[in-house]
């Protein structure tokens, strides 16, 4: 996958799907969305309802199902596949890949065969046992994003300019700050989303990683009380910009040329790195992901309750919740501070 330079290209382009002969598979040419191998991901549709069957899966799982089981197949592997082979398969990569990697490759590969109408290898004992061992053997603390705190954030943007592009990274960074998007949802705003009201703006989100089926959940952003207002800044962006309608954030060919083309969500990655960096922290464990990590720590440290916070970031139970706050509730109520 190629990068765009700036850090501020468009989204990558799609990988080609996999494509696999029928031959000698059971209920070949029945035309039902789980003919092909794989055809939740291979998209090979010939009916309404094979087309709905695709959209049970997100665009985003299925671009990583298809890379996953490419990866099964030229290492040796095959629809239908024993435990013993799969199991086979996860032992030749336990020194080469994350366990999380492991894990999703398992799941595709029951996809793949329950696509298919087939029972699933992935729960079979020995696949199982080998899982476990090699989480034994290599199992270490998952690797965690560093939350932006609120402090570092004011920070970033005191240093901010009035450039097009210092427009557009001050009010992507609030609002996906306040919003705590995912970099996805933050990229995947339009203009028709926003909702102005007299205490701040409503962002209605059609899609989310929680909300397959599209239900929507709506996102209450207040004015701010200091000077960094999340909504003052989007306002600010819209009119240097002259958006109105489309995306929300676009990438710009330079600090003062807008390409009007949706950034990517790598880009939003990149800008928090860059930010970072330029406040004097080493910017290696953030991403993205710090924004919305960072206003949930932020939140816990200022003693706002889960369920408040909860409601702003979505997250469904406090069990989903406590590796964002883990950071920040550290210190709340430490029993070390009333002894010494």
């Amino acid at each position: 996958m190629s990068k765009d330079p700036s850090g501020d290209g468009a989204l990558p382009s799609d990988n080609n799907p996999l494509s696999r002969s029928n031959e000698g598979r059971p209920d070949q040419g029945r035309g039902s969305a789980y003919v092909c191998t794989c055809s939740l991901i291979e998209f090979e549709y010939a009916s309404l309802a094979e087309e709905y069957a695709k959209q049970a899966l997100s665009e985003n799982t299925r671009r990583a199902y298809r890379t996953d089981l490419e990866h099964f197949m030229e290492w040796g592997g095959a629809i239908p596949s024993s435990p013993e082979q799969v199991a086979d398969y996860l032992a030749a990569h336990a020194e080469t890949h994350s366990i999380a990697t492991l894990t999703r490759r398992l799941a595709a590969i029951s996809v793949a065969h329950r696509a298919q109408g087939l029972e699933s290898p992935t729960r079979d004992l020995p696949v199982q046992l080998t899982l476990r061992g090699i989480k034994r053997a290599r199992g270490r603390p998952q690797r965690r994003v560093r939350p932006l705190l609120i402090e570092d954030l004011r920070s970033i943007l005191d240093r901010l300019g009035d450039s097009l592009i210092d427009h557009r990274d001050a009010a992507l960074l609030l609002v996906g700050f306040a919003g705590a998007f995912r970099r996805s949802e933050l990229v995947g705003i339009d203009i028709e989303q926003l909702r102005m009201v007299r205490e701040g703006i409503i962002i209605t989100l059609a899609h989310s990683k929680t909300d397959q089926i599209g239900e929507g959940r709506e996102i209450a952003i207040p004015y701010a009380r200091g000077k960094h207002c999340p909504i003052k800044s989007l306002e600010a962006w819209m009119q240097v910009s002259c958006i109105q309608t489309g995306p929300l954030f676009r990438a710009t060919a330079s600090s003062t040329q807008i390409n009007h083309a949706r950034p990517s969500a790598e880009a939003v990655a990149l800008t928090v790195k860059r930010h970072v960096a330029s406040i004097g922290l080493d910017p290696t464990d953030d991403s993205g992901h710090s924004l919305r990590s960072g206003f949930a720590t932020s939140a816990a440290a200022a003693g706002v309750s889960s369920w408040n916070i909860r409601r702003q970031t979505g997250h469904q139970s406090d069990a989903m919740l406590t590796r964002y706050i883990r950071a920040g509730g550290l210190f709340v109520d430490n029993p070390v501070g009333a002894i010494l």
